[in-house]
């Protein structure tokens, strides 16, 4: 079976799938990205290259759009000349981030699947979930609009899957039986508890008896409650002086419009801006390679991750799979693969003081609590999300869907 694999990005979110599907199911596999020509894991990388997109003349309301159709186009206008030479059985494409809607055209006996990531919804959402910052009328009217390259991928598509239940049922109802949940994977030969020598990460040595608190996140922004993090820190500071914090992640923001409130400076700096916080002892690593991340993991006493009702991070699960004792926000996202009191603890979202007893809670005794709820943590990703558990689960869909008859 030859799989094409559509995403902005390579290898991003199917690299890994390609990669074990060559190497044990014998699919060619063959990627369109932004990314140059190369390959990876016998994966083939073909480049496209968008050859325009939304300005500030395009409506705001469908710049989402815009920049959508000059994605699929660039996908089309980069495969045309070698369709002859790229004959998939099998088109896998993440919709949002690479569009199959033009290449039925191409590749007409072909099926498609969709990676389905995310609904957008004007209300009781990821949009208005922080009551502190008022959603504007305009943001209220881009919501559903930002889903027209979503609905056309779902009513043209053979099938889909969504990584997780809750992300499923966000789609249109009418959909969801076209849509199955199948999560990605996360790869426990990478993302394990490792036993170290010594507590150190870098020039970061751990005195002893010193305890380490994580923080990981691809932005330090409002959605994934970096300023209530912040919060938290600055209470376990006041209470213990035997704590070191370490925050992974770039200062940028990747959701949200978080820099509309900020007065021009980042969220991060926007939130040390207005607290008092010691950083002599909050050490901002930017961002790690994952077998440094998966260490610092491994060492941590206590890992936090809170999101508002969004995509669930890959890091909660990377997390969980080095067996952190996880502090999570009790978000529904969360709620789906955190159990409070069992392999993780749950706090709202905002309650900064909540957040700071239950760590220190933790924190009093952080290897009883590892051998329990991070155990604990360490096999819910083991029995349910786990590359080894996952693959053969989406290597059958893929096939499945691939085998179909009629147009």
């Amino acid at each position: 079976m030859h799989v094409l694999f559509v995403h902005k990005n390579f290898p991003a979110q199917f690299g890994h799938i390609g990669a074990r599907g060559v190497a044990e199911r014998g699919w060619t596999a063959t990627f369109v990205s932004e990314k140059p020509p190369g390959e990876a894991g016998g994966v083939r990388n073909v480049q496209y290259r968008p050859r325009g997109g939304a300005s500030e003349g395009t409506h705001y309301l469908s710049r989402t759009f815009e920049n959508g159709i000059w994605h699929a186009a660039g996908v089309y206008e980069a495969l045309k000349p070698v369709s002859a030479a790229i004959s998939p059985d099998l088109i896998v494409g993440h919709s949002g981030w690479g569009s199959t809607l033009f290449l039925r055209e191409l590749y007409p006996d072909a099926k498609v699947i969709n990676y389905f990531e995310y609904f957008y919804r004007p209300r009781d959402s990821d949009l208005d979930f922080r009551k502190e910052i008022p959603v504007g009328e305009i943001d209220r009217l881009r919501s559903p609009a930002r889903n027209a390259m979503i609905l056309l991928d779902l009513e043209y598509c053979d099938a889909g899957y969504s990584p997780t239940a809750y992300q499923h049922d966000l789609m249109p109802e009418p959909y969801h039986d076209k849509v199955r949940v199948i999560h990605d994977g996360i790869d426990t030969s990478v993302w394990h508890r490792r036993e170290l020598p010594e507590r150190r990460i870098g020039n970061l040595r751990l005195a002893e008896g010193e305890r380490l608190v994580t923080y990981v996140s691809r932005g330090m922004e409002m959605m994934r409650g970096f300023d209530v993090f912040m919060k938290t820190a600055k209470r376990i500071c006041d209470a213990r002086d035997d704590v070191r914090f370490v925050v992974v992640g770039s200062d940028r923001v990747a959701y949200g419009g978080d820099l509309r409130h900020t007065g021009g400076r980042s969220f991060k700096d926007h939130v040390l801006a207005t607290g008092d916080y010691d950083l002599d002892r909050i050490h901002f690593v930017g961002n790690v390679k994952p077998a440094i991340l998966a260490d610092l993991l491994s060492l941590s006493d206590l890992h936090f991750y809170l999101t508002v009702p969004f995509v669930l991070s890959w890091s909660c699960l990377d997390a969980m799979a080095c067996g952190a004792t996880m502090l999570c926000s009790d978000t529904a996202p969360v709620r789906e693969v955190i159990s409070d009191g069992e392999n993780g603890y749950l706090v709202d979202f905002f309650d900064d003081a909540a957040f700071a007893e239950r760590a220190l809670e933790v924190l009093a005794d952080p290897s009883r609590h590892r051998e329990a709820v991070g155990r604990a943590a360490e096999a819910t990703v083991a029995e349910r999300y786990a590359l080894d558990v996952t693959f053969p689960e989406m290597a059958e869909f893929y096939e499945e869907i691939a085998a179909r008859g009629g147009s």
